[in-house]
């Protein structure tokens, strides 16, 4: 877009403030535009909003869990990420000392059947200390003060001394020793599980973990895995990513993909029941569309905990349809993939006496999951004859076993009746910033019959950038989605997450790395619709030449102590807009004093965040001063303005 407009300082101060005037505001208001926002608020028109409209999706993409969410340090811990076949490479896994003193080889010699693949290591000199070294997934984070729980299993006909550290060479060319711990000079003749301990007396963002000794012999080495000890509740995610996704009110989390739960090629499908029982065990998967490596720590149970335990939100889970995206045939057996739907309900909803529930029961969640939505596959109708043979299969098998849960199909239900039975169609929804905003009105002549529409992948790309004028699309779009809530039941933004050291797609939501974290424009909007879900609904009108620049949407939500009535106004157009918020019916007074005015905006719309300026684009809140049934207020430029108007009810 090359409408990128720039204002002084002190006008957008004003914006915020309404009262501030400055020498420049006069040629700035020369170009104002004017408009009439009218809300009914009687409760003859309302209407309440689904409780699970906004939600979240989360996929294995950018390194969104292997080295983002999931806080295991070690990248390859099981060393199966070279292949089954032995010798293999152990990337990112490198030696310490001398070739000539150590030989490093992978071998099928796990204690493990489901990842037989260990490392040997031969140590040929007394001295200097040799080993290997792991950095994590680039670079291990570190912090002063903080406890890190190592566990590795061992093999070895000698007595074993092995001492663990970790590593930093962040300041100097020579290694600084930031934890040590050893293990004792034991014979472990069979496979032993060793934990140790490793106090941090210093903080480096670029660690490493290294496993070394100065004793002739061979060790084998197998599971290695490095976890901080204050994850988010103990559940093993990296507290202040699961922070950021408790900031949006999740009402539900769609997962594993998109198209990481099909793969390019079958073979490298997400397989849920390797992703289940004790973390050792699980052999891990190439996902071949994002292209890494994933141990698969990040699993199917720790998904479905996230959901209940941690965010209070349902599940979506999407389970392959026997379809990928090379390598389909209508001839491929969808037995096994059905049979596999089956029992992955079953371990999330079963008895904890059943085959897959005790597995549950097992890792520590007797209770059930109460899982009420599946997925059918992922944009698998693009091959139609395809996907509804395999579908219907699904549909009758499931509905047998579990006729609680409602089904979502890939197939567009937005421009047609679909022909086999669903309870929500899913809607992808990708395109520039105006694209996005002009397809804001979609959904006002869809059907008010039939399934819902479940919107579970949308984006603005405009470029590589999450910029402000890109999120302001959204949030034009978002409001859509609220003022046509009766057909659209469920939305959630994509991707999720993006590592920077991996941006495979762009853009995203959060942006991090081994240690840092930001919200783009993206994510602060849907902070705007945090309390959307399950509110209630009034209408609205916009009166305004200007009108095709903004959108608008006004519900009434309560909080634990009072109730609000918010006006959001999107001004997607370079002008300030002199507007008159108009409230009708509204049967309550207005505090004025707990009544607030949040704004979304910058000096200029194609502004972003950044490691170095994370705040550069976030909203800013301000007492509303002039609250009440009729406002007048200044909207800037590519901005996004919420109203809250304390109700004293």
């Amino acid at each position: 877009m090359a409408c990128k407009p720039k204002y002084h300082a002190c006008v957008i101060i004003f914006f915020l403030l309404f009262s501030v005037s400055c020498r420049s505001l006069a040629a700035e208001l020369e170009g104002n535009q004017t408009a009439v926002v009218e809300v009914d608020a009687s409760w003859r028109n309302a209407r309440k909003i689904p409780e699970t409209l906004f939600g979240v999706f989360f996929e294995e993409i950018n390194h969104a869990g292997a080295g983002g969410l999931w806080a295991e340090l070690v990248s390859n811990r099981g060393f199966e990420a070279g292949g089954p076949h032995t010798p293999s490479n152990i990337d990112p896994w490198g030696i310490i000392g001398a070739k000539s003193c150590i030989n490093v080889m992978t071998e099928q010699a796990s204690y493990f059947k489901r990842n037989n693949v260990a490392l040997r290591m031969e140590v040929l000199c007394d001295r200097p200390a040799v080993g290997i070294f792991n950095p994590g997934f680039w670079g291990m984070n570190i912090e002063e003060g903080k406890m890190y729980k190592l566990v590795m299993y061992i093999r070895s006909k000698d007595s074993v001394q092995l001492t663990a550290k970790l590593t930093c060479s962040e300041t100097s060319g020579q290694l600084q020793s930031l934890a040590s711990a050893s293990t004792q000079d034991i014979v472990m003749s069979n496979w032993t599980k060793v934990e140790l301990q490793l106090l941090a007396h210093g903080t480096c963002r670029t660690s490493r973990l290294e496993l070394k000794t100065s004793k002739k012999g061979v060790i084998w080495l197998d599971q290695v895995s490095l976890m901080p000890s204050d994850t988010y509740k103990g559940h093993g995610f990296r507290k202040e990513l699961m922070h950021m996704i408790l900031e949006l009110k999740p009402r539900f989390l769609r997962f594993p993909g998109g198209c990481f739960v099909e793969g390019n090629r079958l073979r490298n499908a997400f397989k849920w029941k390797e992703t289940v029982g004790p973390w050792e065990e699980r052999p891990g998967h190439y996902g071949d569309v994002w292209n890494y490596w994933t141990d698969d720590g990040l699993g199917y149970y720790e998904l479905l905990q996230a959901n209940f335990e941690d965010l209070g939100a349902d599940p979506v889970w999407v389970v392959n349809a026997g379809i990928s995206h090379t390598d389909y045939t209508n001839n491929t057996s969808i037995t096994p993939f059905v049979k596999d739907a089956i029992d992955s309900l079953e371990f999330a909803k079963g008895s904890p006496k059943s085959t897959w529930g005790s597995i549950r029961a097992a890792m520590g969640h007797p209770d059930p999951f109460p899982v009420k939505f599946i997925a059918i596959g992922n944009e698998n109708c693009r091959l139609k004859q395809i996907y509804q043979g395999h579908y219907m299969l699904f549909y009758k098998a499931i509905r047998g076993a579990y006729p609680d849960i409602q089904f979502i199909s890939n197939c567009d239900g937005l421009n047609g009746q679909l022909d086999h039975p669903a309870d929500f169609y899913d809607v992808h929804i990708y395109g520039n910033a105006t694209e996005l905003f002009v397809k804001k009105d979609m959904f006002y002549t869809a059907s008010r019959t039939g399934p819902k529409a479940f919107v579970s992948e949308y984006a603005a790309r405009n470029g590589k950038s999450a910029t402000l004028f890109a999120s302001l699309a959204e949030a034009a779009f978002l409001i859509t989605l609220e003022r046509n809530s009766d057909v659209v039941q469920m939305a959630s933004y994509a991707p999720l997450f993006v590592n920077d050291n991996d941006r495979n797609w762009l853009p995203d939501a959060i942006v991090f790395n081994s240690w840092q974290q930001y919200g783009t424009p993206s994510y602060w909007v849907q902070t705007f619709f945090s309390e959307s879900s399950g509110s209630v609904l009034h209408p609205i009108t916009i009166r305004s030449s200007y009108s095709g620049s903004l959108a608008s949407s006004a519900i009434t939500w309560r909080d634990t102590e009072k109730s609000f009535l918010r006006v959001k106004v999107v001004n997607f157009g370079p002008h300030v807009v002199n507007l008159t918020v108009a409230v009708n019916g509204l049967q309550a007074g207005v505090n004025t004093t707990k009544s607030a005015v949040s704004i979304l905006s910058s000096s200029n719309a194609m502004n972003e965040n950044s490691f170095s300026s994370p705040n550069n684009v976030v909203p800013v809140t301000r007492a509303l001063p002039h609250a009440g049934k009729e406002m007048q207020v200044l909207l800037a430029p590519y901005s996004l303005t919420s109203f809250d108007l304390a109700l004293e009810l």
